[in-house]
């Protein structure tokens, strides 16, 4: 069975990003797959410090709740990330657990420790859900936010398989409003464990 861990950044329960994510996981669980949802803002996650004690381990030195995540990351078939767009990146509870994976960064690239494959033999594949307010369509609106997300997803291995974005989403729940917005989330969830994924 795979194993599906989804990741809301947004500080606003229940909201846009949190629902959308919800809809792809439900429909993973439903293609067959464990799915797993964690709140980044109710970890208890320091900012990285850049003191290079992961250097020559791979291991971050700080002692908080991302030691239990980092394994959760490593272990993960499928990897969902849910954030809210806030001033054209991601948003700061996104932001500081993503700067914490320097330690998985080094692991990657400096000590060549890979975990790019799943437990079914696939290679491990992620999605991206980004959710901004703005109601109008700005090219680079997610420019920023898509470099960030793509350099999380290499430092944990997994592969930035497919990206749902939207606009005009400022208001609580407005993605009820949106005609194909949960049906998208639904496909994408469902196409993320299956073994004919998006190209």
């Amino acid at each position: 069975m795979l194993r599906v861990l989804g990741l809301t950044g947004s500080p606003r329960r229940g909201g846009n990003t949190e629902t959308l994510l919800d809809s792809a996981l439900r429909a993973a669980q439903q293609a067959g797959a464990a799915t797993e949802k964690i709140v980044l803002g109710n970890l208890k996650a320091h900012p990285c410090q850049h003191c290079d004690g992961c250097l020559h381990t791979g291991v971050c030195i700080i002692d908080d709740d991302m030691q239990p995540f980092y394994r959760k990351l490593l272990e993960a078939d499928r990897l969902v990330l849910a954030c809210p767009i806030f001033f054209m990146t991601v948003s700061a509870q996104t932001k500081t657990v993503i700067d914490r994976c320097q330690a998985l960064w080094v692991a990657k690239y400096l000590l060549k420790q890979r975990h790019n494959i799943a437990s079914d033999g696939s290679r491990r594949r992620g999605l991206w859900i980004g959710v901004a307010g703005m109601d109008r369509p700005v090219p680079y609106l997610f420019d920023g936010a898509r470099r960030v997300v793509r350099s999380f997803f290499a430092a944990c291995d997994v592969e930035f398989g497919e990206e749902l974005l939207y606009t005009a989403m400022d208001e609580y729940r407005d993605v009820n409003l949106h005609p194909t917005a949960l049906n998208d989330a639904a496909g994408a969830g469902k196409r993320l464990v299956g073994t004919n994924p998006k190209p």
